[in-house]
């Protein structure tokens, strides 16, 4: 439980540093970032492997490449949802997600490694 407050905490901070980052991102406090978070895990848990499964064989063509286009809509989606946060267009939200999914894969890198220890 703990460790799954730890990775919402850091996903926030990680939304916020990508806000700074990109100027066509807009994150109104902290606390919009922890909803954003939590938002954002829900569309990725529920509404994400349905749109995954209905365009699998697009996913395949692209070689997985689509899978940033899913990200970019689900950033787009939470923007529609949580109020203070926004995302100026679709390209914004693309830079975004590949930003959030570079930071969480080093993220789940570095779990696997203190697993292994």
């Amino acid at each position: 439980m703990f460790i799954i407050f730890i990775n919402w905490l850091i996903s926030a901070l990680v939304i916020i540093a990508a806000s700074y980052l990109l100027p066509g991102v807009h994150v109104q406090s902290f606390l919009t970032a922890l909803v954003v978070a939590i938002v954002l895990g829900i569309l990725n848990a529920v509404i994400k492997p349905i749109l995954f499964l209905l365009t699998l064989p697009l996913t395949i063509i692209t070689l997985g490449l689509f899978t940033f286009i899913l990200n970019a809509f689900m950033i787009l989606l939470a923007s529609k949802i949580v109020p203070g946060f926004h995302v100026d267009n679709f390209w914004w939200a693309l830079l975004f997600g590949i930003i959030l999914s570079i930071f969480n894969s080093f993220l789940q890198n570095s779990k696997k490694e203190q697993k292994l220890k």
